[in-house]
């Protein structure tokens, strides 16, 4: 019997799923072990395993070659299952604070662009701009729309102008430039405009004005007191870099 030979036993694919998530969760320890238990878990070819596997994407273990290699076979194992994998995948987007970017990267191989479009939107929607103790799953959502066309994205980006984390902010606001959506124009103008928005976040909103075109009417004194060097309003009320 070999190092990853598949393991026997009754039980549902529930069941022996379970058993072997502590060591395919193992971060020290023997690193064949836990790799054994992997291949099981993969060599089920059921979704039931699935919960298990993606659990491999939320720690890091050492060398990172290894780390590297056990988190590719477990990506392709599961875009493997295809439709039977999406419900799990979806789920632990929904349910985990780590490793979205895997879940979304999983997604994204198995959907169709309309319906990965569909998940992330509503994932989106779900989160809100409330508050999160870590802001990466909201970041990887509104990068993961940068620059698709899909009337859906738009309004869902709004929000996270508002958003309690900075980094979120500029997320939504490189979103917006990358899909040049003028109905958020006004939004991003308060934000500009607002005593308390951080000066990188205001260069951001300013970089979005200039990329986009949308002009400052109604909030160009509030502006013109926000630019920072390099950019100027012309006639019309557009932002524009200095020489261009």
């Amino acid at each position: 019997m070999g190092l990853f030979d598949f393991f026997g036993g009754g039980g549902t694919p529930a069941d022996k799923a379970a058993k072997l998530k502590a060591k395919a969760t193992q971060k020290y320890g023997d690193a064949a072990a836990r790799q054994q238990a992997l291949q099981k878990l993969i060599d089920l070819k059921h979704a039931d395993a699935v919960p298990v596997l993606l659990q491999r994407f939320t720690f890091v273990v050492d060398p990172q070659t290894t780390d590297a290699e056990e988190k590719a076979h477990v990506f392709d194992s599961i875009c493997d299952l295809k439709d039977d994998a999406v419900p799990k995948v979806k789920a632990f987007l929904t349910e985990s604070e780590k490793a979205s970017s895997w879940a979304v990267k999983i997604l994204d191989t198995v959907l169709p662009p309309a319906d990965m479009i569909g998940v992330v939107v509503d994932e989106l929607k779900r989160l809100g701009a409330n508050y999160t103790r870590d802001p990466e799953k909201k970041e990887v959502l509104l990068h993961f729309l940068d620059g698709k066309q899909d009337e859906r994205i738009g309004p869902v980006l709004i929000p996270f102008l508002n958003d309690m984390s900075d980094d979120v902010k500029m997320a939504a606001l490189r979103t917006l430039t990358s899909i040049k959506y003028e109905p958020a124009r006004e939004d991003v103008l308060k934000l500009l405009a607002a005593e308390d928005t951080a000066r990188r976040v205001q260069t951001a909103c300013v970089t979005t004005l200039a990329e986009t075109g949308f002009t400052v009417q109604g909030y160009r004194e509030k502006v013109e007191g926000k630019l920072p060097e390099g950019f100027t309003i012309d006639k019309s009320g557009v932002v524009k870099k200095r020489g261009s």
